[in-house]
């Protein structure tokens, strides 16, 4: 009984020194601490989730927003092109009553003229084909033609005035 006696007083001791376990008093709030980073770090990766797709959704809006302006614009050149063209140009000059100048003068530094200036030529008419004539359906009991004068009143011609002409001012 000598050998156990000793041991027994040994174990004793070392375990009034170390107890056998932690007590859940200390144990308690390391595991709070542990919970609260988890769920921290967990809601972080949320929001940051959230807010990257939500810039992703606004990126996407961007760049098709941003092909369909470019396809604006190059429809746009393409009608500035077409209309600045040199046979473009010149159809809308004729059509706006235009005509080409004639040869130019210039004036050299010292003042002396240049070449023999001259006016532009005369608009040349241009003749639109009358459009074909139709005979206007019969009416029954329709006078054609004009009017028949009343007793005691003499019929006055209608004029229209005359187009105004364009004298190149």
């Amino acid at each position: 009984m000598t050998t156990k006696g000793p041991l027994k007083g040994r174990a004793a001791r070392l375990g009034r020194l170390m107890p056998s376990g932690p007590s859940t008093a200390a144990r308690t709030p390391f595991v709070l601490l542990v919970v609260v980073l988890l769920g921290g770090g967990l809601i972080t990766l949320l929001l940051l989730n959230s807010a990257l797709n939500q810039g992703s959704f606004k990126l996407r809006d961007l760049k098709n927003r941003t092909t369909e302006l470019t396809d604006e614009e190059q429809a746009l050149q393409r009608d500035v092109d077409d209309r600045s063209a040199p046979d473009a140009l010149e159809r809308r000059a004729r059509e706006l009553g235009m005509v080409p100048g004639g040869s130019p003068a210039f004036l050299a530094p010292d003042g002396k003229v240049l070449g023999e200036p001259s006016k532009a030529a005369a608009p040349k008419p241009t003749r639109t084909p009358a459009p074909p004539r139709t005979t206007p359906p019969a009416t029954t009991g329709a006078p054609t033609g004009p009017p028949p004068a009343t007793p005691g009143k003499t019929a006055t011609p209608q004029t229209t005035p005359p187009a105004p002409t364009n004298s190149g001012r």
